[in-house]
């Protein structure tokens, strides 16, 4: 819901709302974990990256320090912010910070693939124009790759940089030097794409070397460079503006001094013209001659054109200064005996493909990152005023290192991570695929019940030992990590053998016979209600959901009884069976509405009461056997499970079931539900998935050894984050996906 909130906040002209949001949905990415964040937070995010540069305003450059041009001095390393980057600050530094929780495989694995879904070409192979989606997409994708390149290690750039050649520069270059291809905000648009793609090719040359440009980004450089002689071409061949073939509906057809014959739209003519300029080709040759040095030749076919072009520049602003032929001998040769201080390269920081080091006369010195950073692991939330997208110092880093968390993904967390984010949002199935995730030692006796917290960031556990255990639930490790207990409670006297969670007033129920009320966050008991006659022990208890505040407990006298957790003393007393004797009540449900309550009973009977009224709705042998645990979902539907093997779906007051499972070999003892599927264990450590709704049909898994070990006691299901909570009669629990 926030993050869809969040997409609505673009519309608006000022930025607080979107920084708040974001502000909060940094919070929220470290509280859902990896998997639910990233399909749900950072992928939405994603594309509201792509809303902020929609329109012609947000794509204005702004004014700083005074100056208007946007290629001034011919800097390609310091950014030219638009107004886009203002509004898409924020949200840049959520996603930043999403990859700084689970570590740079969320860069690799999920932003830059969808930088190259961004990117890709339409599927239509003639000349098309393009949508304002997708021209802010182009914007949007340089941005954040920008973004990318500057936290990634050296190792994982290098591995990465045939992809980033193929699937995101030679893409977005095929749009930017097309000649067919408009964009709807005409030259600005354009202009603006330009810059920021000759500062990515920048920065990437900055960060790999000469060696490595001239191996792995020689066509991109070379393609970029190539729309100036393409320019040069039809100027030649003074094309004008009316197409021979506009009546029949097709495009001109010309050859180029490359031999090739291409389409040429003379109206897209006019808005190259317009961006390629002697202007544009003065600020990307001097820096990339120096960037290149004599490599320029080879990687350039046509960089003697470019630097003519960049001389008639200089004339044009400096009439009686340099020739053209003067320009060249200050470009094309940096390296160590390049002067930095010559200022024949502005901004240049002699840099020289050591991986962010510097050369000085013969020394690679490593640059101190010790300097005061912002506060924060990734520095405030930037983008709110300011004119630009962060501080200057950070905005213009050639390379930054990505802070390491305590929950940085790797091993099954990574694997499993890695299949989820390829997973639809609508898929509605679960799906359980045996990866061990965490485990959770600590109890010394079997586990009888596993409850997570609504927050799915804790879990309660009941055990033999008489304990009850509050579990965090952050992702750790690699899939082997023990994760210690947050908060043991010691003070019941038998086993337990139910716990739960009061929503209303965020209280924990427990029950070995007498229920405890205790205080989660300090372990403190605040309550103990005792049977009235030590002759007849509670059996089952349920907790009603938000807002009531109530406990129902059943004793072995077939009474059911409510307690309000604020009041002292019984709400209500209700008898379950009047004249019958179905046995001992194994397992009570209350309905989510909190108006009903259904009770199994040790003979296969179920009984259905109302509670506001205290009456029997219904009464019915369900099973042949006891009946081991019930479940209620929304829609009046009940969840049965017996020891004659079988698992019933019942609507409350239909007579016949809905759909009948029967278990082949062993009683399925323990079950959760997740949507419309049922997620069962048995004692013979098989999880099966099967349908509520549909014909009976069931999946069957078995554990293995290895990921779990002794018998299954106990099963809770992560709703959201789509998880098993497995206990075992070895007091160990243990977290799978």
């Amino acid at each position: 819901i926030l993050v869809n909130v969040v997409l609505g906040l673009t519309s608006l002209p000022e930025s607080s709302a979107l920084y708040t949001a974001c502000k909060m949905i940094r919070w929220l990415s470290a509280k859902l974990g990896p998997t639910v964040a990233s399909r749900h937070v950072a992928r939405n995010l994603l594309r509201l990256l792509t809303s902020c540069y929609v329109g012609p305003t947000r794509q204005q450059f702004t004014a700083s320090n005074g100056e208007s041009p946007p290629l001034s001095a011919g800097n390609i390393y310091q950014k030219r912010p638009v107004m886009g980057d203002v509004v898409s600050g924020p949200v840049l530094s959520c996603l930043l910070h999403v990859a700084h929780l689970y570590g740079e495989p969320v860069l690799t694995y999920q932003y830059l693939p969808y930088i190259s879904y961004l990117v890709a070409p339409g599927s239509s192979s003639g000349p098309s124009r393009l949508n304002s989606r997708k021209e802010a997409g182009l914007l949007a994708a340089v941005t954040l790759t920008q973004k990318i390149i500057v936290y990634l290690s050296d190792t994982t750039l290098m591995d990465i940089l045939p992809r980033i050649s193929h699937e995101v520069l030679l893409p977005v270059l095929s749009f930017l030097t097309s000649l067919v291809t408009g964009f709807p905000s005409g030259a600005q648009a354009r202009t603006v794409l330009c810059v920021k793609t000759i500062s990515l090719i920048a920065l990437i040359c900055l960060r790999i070397g000469q060696e490595m440009v001239q191996q792995h980004l020689s066509e991109p450089v070379a393609t970029f460079f190539q729309v100036f002689s393409h320019l040069h071409d039809l100027q030649h061949q003074d094309l004008k503006l009316e197409s021979m073939g506009r009546s029949e509906g097709q495009l001109p057809e010309v050859a180029f001094s490359d031999g090739q014959l291409r389409l040429v739209d003379p109206a897209v003519l006019d808005e190259l013209q317009k961006v390629f300029t002697l202007e544009m080709a003065y600020t990307i040759y001097v820096p990339f001659s120096c960037l290149l040095g004599d490599i320029i030749r080879k990687i350039i076919p046509n960089h003697e054109l470019v630097g003519q072009l960049a001389g008639l520049y200089l004339e044009s602003i400096s009439p009686g200064g340099r020739s053209p032929a003067g320009l060249e001998p200050t470009a094309p040769s940096p390296g160590p005996e390049w002067d930095p201080q010559g200022g024949s390269c502005p901004q240049d920081d002699s840099h020289s493909g050591t991986f962010g080091s510097v050369l000085v006369g013969n020394r690679i010195q490593i640059p101190d990152d010790s300097q005061p950073e912002s506060p924060g692991p990734l520095g405030p939330i930037s983008g709110v005023g300011g004119g630009g997208i962060g501080s200057l110092s950070e905005d213009n880093a050639l390379k930054r290192e990505l802070p390491r968390s305590a929950h940085g993904l790797s091993g099954n967390w990574l694997a499993y991570w890695q299949y989820e984010i390829g997973v639809s949002q609508q898929d509605a199935h679960f799906h359980f695929h045996q990866i061990r995730l965490q485990s959770f030692p600590g109890h010394s006796g079997a586990i009888k019940c596993v409850v997570p917290l609504s927050s799915e960031d804790f879990f309660l556990s009941g055990s033999k030992d008489r304990t009850v255990r509050l579990w965090p639930l952050y992702n750790s490790g690699d899939g082997t990590r023990e994760t210690a207990p947050r908060l043991i409670y010691t003070q019941h006297r038998k086993s337990v053998f139910f716990v739960g969670q009061l929503e209303a007033p965020q209280c924990v129920v427990s029950c070995d016979g007498a229920v405890h009320i205790w205080d989660p966050f300090t372990g403190k008991t605040l309550r103990t209600v005792e049977p009235s006659d030590s002759r007849v022990p509670l059996t089952a208890v349920a907790v009603m959901p938000a807002p009531y505040t109530s406990i129902t407990m059943a004793s072995s006298d077939s009474t059911l009884r409510f307690v309000d957790c604020r009041k002292p003393g019984l709400q209500h007393e209700f008898r379950l069976s009047s004249g019958l004797n179905p046995g001992l009540v194994r397992s009570l449900a209350v309905s989510p509405s909190g108006r009903s309550v259904v009770a199994g009973f040790s003979s296969g009977f179920m009984v259905l009461l109302d509670t506001r009224t205290g009456l029997v709705l219904r009464g019915w042998p369900a099973h042949e056997g006891d009946i081991l645990q019930i479940k209620a979902v929304e829609g009046s539907v009940l969840v049965s499970s017996s020891s004659d093997h079988s698992l019933t779906v019942w609507k409350e007051l239909e007579p016949k079931p809905t759909h009948h499972y029967k278990s082949a070999s062993d009683p399925i003892h323990t079950f959760d539900l997740y949507g419309s599927e049922v997620v069962t264990g048995t004692v013979a450590n098989k999880i099966g998935v099967c349908s509520l709704l549909e014909p009976p049909s069931q999946a069957t898994t078995k554990l293995s050894s290895e990921n779990f070990r002794g018998t299954l006691t106990s099963l809770a299901l992560l709703p959201t984050k789509r998880h098993l909570l497995l206990g075992s009669d070895n007091g160990v629990i243990r977290l799978l996906a």
